[in-house]
Formats: C-alpha cells, sequence, structure tokens
C-alpha cells in the first residue's frame, strides 16, 4: 500500500531563504531518519515563509501506512518554527 500526503507549512519567524532551507533540511533530515519515508520540498522554492513538502510511505497495509503518515504529521507539528496550515493525505 502507498499513502501519499501533501503538507503546506508557514514559517512565521522565517527572515530568509537560507533559515527556511536550514529548517526544512533538519525536518526531512529527521522524518527520513526516523520513519523511513520520502519527502521532498514540492513548492514554493523561492518564498521564505511557505513551503509545501510531499511524504510517502510505502506498507504491505493501509491501517500501517496510516499510521507512519499520523506519527509523521504530529512530528511536523511538534516543531516551533513552522505551523501546517493544509495536509491532503491520499491512497496511490
Amino acid at each position: 500500500m502507498i499513502l501519499y500526503a501533501e503538507v503546506e507549512c508557514i514559517m512565521y519567524d522565517g527572515h530568509s531563504l537560507k533559515h527556511k532551507r536550514s529548517i526544512i533540511k533538519k525536518i526531512i533530515a529527521k522524518l527520513k531518519k526516523d520513519f523511513n519515508v520520502a519527502v521532498t520540498e514540492l513548492d514554493f522554492h523561492d518564498l521564505w515563509q511557505r513551503t509545501k513538502l510531499g511524504i510517502v510511505t510505502i506498507s504491505t497495509s493501509l491501517t500501517n501506512a496510516e499510521q507512519i503518515i499520523q506519527e509523521v504529521l504530529r512530528v511536523i507539528d511538534t516543531f516551533p518554527e513552522l505551523e501546517r496550515t493544509i495536509t491532503n493525505v491520499e491512497r496511490v
């Protein structure tokens, strides 16, 4: 089972693209390490206060894939530098 999530976030305290990139790199590294998911920045590359992340997990069951994505979303919510605004989850 393949589950895909698109997550849009706002960074209110961001003051440059360099700062944004450092935060995004930290989040992506943590998610890949802790959950073994594929993560990339999909959109808003040139805006320093917005980002859109794409997250994919593959599992043998839908329930397990959903649990992984929900845990990933919880971890994203723990980062004080950003706020998750729009989240779409799809089964592929």
